[in-house]
């Protein structure tokens, strides 16, 4: 049996090129790139706290940096997954990751409520600069992040955007992070966790429109 070529089927096929899938692996790579080029620059602009190397970190330090960079990496993990949407593709380390962290600005309060110094937290010198760099530094991750979902196919752009701007800010609030030697409770709790809950709003919305399809 003879078939009959259809010449709309045909015209509609005659743009088309093979495209190379996304691999899981190439996308954890450049997240890890990105965070390494956001603690160089760090590095290069304000300098690493060498005091970290020296044991003069309190303990608090390593608790709150090490709760921002598994954050990051479970947040910038759902996003290299969203880009190549599956059965089953969930995301449940993000979502404990992130309220995990939010214990640290509720204990932070707390703590120092019981104090009574939590006005010390608003007139803190170093807090701005802290948000505000963590914030920016955040960009690099969050370039990255939205290079790969505009070469990817994300089904919810909404979630994605949630979780660019988690990551985002969590892997630049980590890198800053080794450079301020302010290593108390109220500092860190509040100061250095302010940077994940606005990029997260920012990454919401800015990221879904440019990364639509």
């Amino acid at each position: 049996m003879n078939r009959v070529p259809n010449p709309l089927i045909a015209e509609l096929a005659a743009d088309l090129e093979p495209v190379r899938p996304l691999k899981l692996i190439h996308g954890i790579v450049l997240v890890t790139l990105a965070a390494a080029v956001t603690v160089v620059a760090v590095e290069a602009i304000d300098g690493l706290w060498r005091g970290i190397f020296a044991g003069r970190a309190a303990p608090f330090f390593f608790v709150t940096n090490g709760m921002l960079a598994i954050l990051g990496a479970a947040a910038s993990l759902a996003v290299v997954r969203m880009g190549t949407p599956h059965v089953g593709n969930t995301h449940d380390g993000a979502r404990w990751s992130f309220v995990m962290l939010v214990l640290l600005p509720i204990t932070a309060g707390m703590i120092l409520l019981s104090q009574g110094s939590f006005a010390q937290v608003l007139h803190d010198q170093y807090g701005v600069e802290c948000f505000v760099s963590g914030t920016a530094f955040g960009l690099i991750t969050a370039a990255a992040l939205t290079m790969w979902l505009r070469h990817g196919a994300p089904v919810s752009i909404n979630s994605a955007g949630w979780y660019t701007g988690i990551a985002s800010g969590a892997i630049g609030s980590v890198a800053f992070g080794l450079a301020c030697p302010i290593d108390t409770v109220g500092h860190l709790g509040i100061w250095h966790v302010a940077p994940v809950a606005v990029s997260a709003i920012i990454g919401r919305l800015v990221v879904p429109s440019l990364v639509r399809w």
